[in-house]
């Protein structure tokens, strides 16, 4: 992924409300029941880091996480960058109420290319993800 390519923009709608939703975005105990298990800390809180790592096969990627923005039960962003390979990027979580419902629209923007050559930094790849943890992971979670 580069920065010159378009944002990476995933919307899905969780018949929950926003606080719920949030709430699984945003609360430790929560997220590692969906999201990543590896996460040891998070808060909604401008300036928070965290750190942890994911290995997939014989990778390792530590996560290097920094909240930038955070508006409660509306928009968090984060950095997202790994402590092995170059590149970083924004992932900003914003949700609204419609037709009572909470719609997530995530958008993922690089601002620092990532590696070349290492599959999950594919494009195809990123969105796929994206896919799976707020298509299949988060729904799942939130009992759809």
């Amino acid at each position: 992924m580069k920065k010159t390519d378009q944002p990476i923009i995933i919307t899905k709608t969780y018949n929950a409300s926003r606080e719920t939703v949030w709430r699984a975005l945003t609360e430790l105990g929560q997220m590692t029941q969906w999201y990543f298990e590896q996460i040891p800390a998070f808060r909604a809180e401008v300036g928070f880091e965290t750190q942890f790592a994911v290995q997939v096969e014989d990778r390792v990627f530590t996560h290097l996480w920094r909240m930038t923005e955070v508006i409660p039960f509306q928009k968090f962003t984060h950095t997202w960058r790994y402590l092995e390979y170059p590149g970083d990027a924004f992932v900003t979580f914003e949700l609204a109420e419609v037709e009572g419902k909470t719609q997530l629209t995530l958008t993922l923007e690089v601002i620092e290319n990532f590696a070349e050559g290492i599959p999950e930094f594919r494009r195809e790849s990123c969105v796929g993800g994206w896919e799976y943890f707020l298509g299949e992971r988060l729904m799942g979670y939130l009992g759809e």
